[in-house]
């Protein structure tokens, strides 16, 4: 398994999720997946959690995200990573994004400050003791904080089937364009019960192209909460495929079909 793969699955969950007016969170909202090779050899886990702080005396929502690998996939292929993003609570756009990964010896551990009313990012690579200031699009997004944007600020009742919905977004180094196709309402077994999810392929921009990195697909439950319940990356043998295994501090009721 590449790791390329196994970070993309990840970042996943950083980057899509769909929204509407009402809040679709709140302090205390966790959630755990796992990942599988095939849905049934595992791969490897990964939480976000929803806290709050304070930046520069604006309150925020503390964001942080860990993943690893697990069993036998550790013996090979070790990641541990973690996410970090505070973002604003009204305006949920984000003033600091931290990431600090370790993928199977390849390491980061990167903290960007963003000035949003000057379009600035200034990333501080700790790894390497550099800091670099670099232009960014207006309100942009970090990996994480735009699938909390995304869940408060889109309203997914006028999508059509393969409508598309852009942002940008800043990670690492620079900017890039982001877009999610609409692929229709499916329904979908799991181990809660059966969920009625919006399905979602995802797309990153790679320089003035949209181009379909991996075979993705993004199953978010079409309720208020708006929760990502599975993620699933085809690959040229089998697939890779994340889902949602526990949760607790939902801002509503999830709609589960027994």
């Amino acid at each position: 398994m590449k790791k390329t793969r196994l970070t993309l699955i990840l970042l996943v969950f950083a980057f899509y999720a769909m929204a509407q007016k009402e809040s679709a969170f709140e302090k205390g909202e966790w959630f755990k997946f796992k990942m599988s090779y095939s849905g049934w050899m595992k791969a490897g886990e990964a939480t976000l959690e929803v806290n709050e702080d304070t930046i520069n005396e604006n309150p925020v929502f503390h964001v942080v995200g860990n993943g690893k690998t697990t069993g036998a996939i550790a013996w090979f292929f070790k990641v541990r990573d973690r996410y970090e993003s505070y973002f604003d609570k009204e305006k949920l756009i984000p003033y600091r994004f931290i990431r600090n990964i370790d993928e199977g010896g390849h390491t980061k551990d990167i903290e960007i400050s963003f000035d949003q009313s000057n379009n600035k990012a200034t990333i501080f690579n700790k790894k390497h003791n550099r800091i670099q200031s670099v232009d960014t699009e207006l309100n942009t997004q970090d990996m994480v904080s735009t699938f909390y944007f995304l869940r408060n600020n889109l309203d997914v009742s006028t999508l059509k089937v393969d409508d598309e919905i852009r942002t940008n977004m800043f990670f690492d180094f620079e900017n890039y364009g982001f877009k999610i196709r609409y692929l229709g309402k499916e329904t979908i077994r799991t181990s809660f019960g059966k969920v009625t999810c919006f399905k979602f392929r995802p797309y990153v921009m790679a320089g003035r192209v949209f181009k379909e990195e991996e075979s993705l697909t993004l199953w978010v439950s079409a309720d208020k909460n708006r929760i990502p319940i599975r993620i699933k990356a085809d690959l040229a043998i089998g697939s890779l495929r994340a889902d949602l295994e526990a949760f607790k501090g939902l801002k509503h009721q999830f709609k589960i079909k027994f």
